[in-house]
């Protein structure tokens, strides 16, 4: 019937099995076979046109109301069927280590109690591994999209840099005033910084805009945001932090902010997902419920906005 409806619409055999995906020969072969179960005529065949014969017209109009009876029906059928299976099954996600233990472990168990029949799983990873090489559904990634069309991105949540030690460090080598300063002290460096040892710094004095940079030397270096937090907790010197590391430290004191009056460069928490896939209705509802959690304000700059040690811009 739906092959008949679509060969009375184009008149024509071979635009018919283009807009349904068959060749000329298969849509002539499904109209003789219909036309020899009804043992009718419905067609007259020239080599211009195909027409509808009499048959064929009074044949029509019902066979219109069936088709679209069945894809409606279809469609129905499938809308069930995702929305019953929209949340369950496997669902891989990959994040860097430190914003994987300190934040998205918590939201993905969150996420998972109110889904349960979603069996996530969760891989913390400082590398920067290909999400589709690696079959990751959803990518956490710190900074911009890769130049890649095969991925596609939705900014999460602002991920603010911010340098930091321990209060014994700063008694015993002393308070950096200027950035440069940071050329007479113990830094620790993560490596993955796109700009290695170079640590840009930005301000607004007396109206003007002032930007300077500063190449450190790296007392200690780690690809792993956690070990150096941990690193500069111990007093082994100034970490170049985030603040959704850092927030609970500056608020408690064992950390201190350090240059709180220059403010390094803001970067960006993304979820990457493969661009030639349909976004799954797993994968997508996980998006959003990180979204809610984390715009426009991530709690840990809430946290640190309401102490006064933030401001938003």
């Amino acid at each position: 019937m739906e092959v008949f409806v679509e060969v009375a619409r184009q008149r024509s055999f071979t635009a018919a099995g283009q807009r349904l995906g068959l060749t000329r020969a298969m849509v002539s072969k499904t109209i003789m076979q219909l036309e020899e179960r009804l043992n009718a005529r419905l067609l007259h065949r020239s080599t211009r046109e195909v027409s509808l014969t009499d048959a064929g017209r009074a044949y029509l109009a019902p066979c219109m109301a069936t088709v679209s009876q069945a894809q409606e029906a279809a469609r129905m059928v499938a809308h069930v069927a995702q929305a019953g299976a929209e949340l369950a099954g496997p669902l891989r996600i990959q994040a860097p280590s430190s914003f994987g233990s300190a934040w998205l472990a918590d939201a993905v168990a969150r996420f998972s109690l109110l889904h349960p029949q979603v069996q996530a799983e969760l891989f913390v990873d400082d590398a920067l591994l290909d999400p589709i090489r690696h079959g990751f559904d959803l990518t956490i990634r710190v900074g911009g999209i890769p130049d890649s069309s095969a991925l596609a991105m939705r900014p999460l949540a602002p991920c603010r840099g911010v340098l930091c030690a321990s209060p014994a460090y700063l008694a015993q080598w002393g308070v950096p005033q200027v950035p440069q300063d940071l050329l007479r002290h113990q830094c620790l460096h993560f490596s993955h910084l796109t700009d290695g040892t170079n640590w840009h710094f930005r301000r607004v004095h007396e109206g003007q805009s002032e930007e300077t940079s500063v190449r450190v030397q790296a007392g200690f270096t780690a690809n792993n945001g956690l070990v150096l937090h941990q690193a500069a907790q111990r007093g082994l010197g100034i970490v170049y932090s985030t603040t959704f590391l850092a927030w609970r430290n500056l608020l408690d004191g064992s950390l201190l902010p350090v240059l709180p009056g220059w403010s390094l460069p803001l970067n960006h928490l993304s979820a990457l997902y493969p661009a030639s896939r349909q976004l799954s209705p797993k994968v997508r509802a996980l998006i959003d419920f990180l979204v809610a959690e984390y715009q426009p304000v991530p709690p840990w700059d809430r946290e640190l906005a309401a102490a006064g040690m933030l401001p938003l811009e």
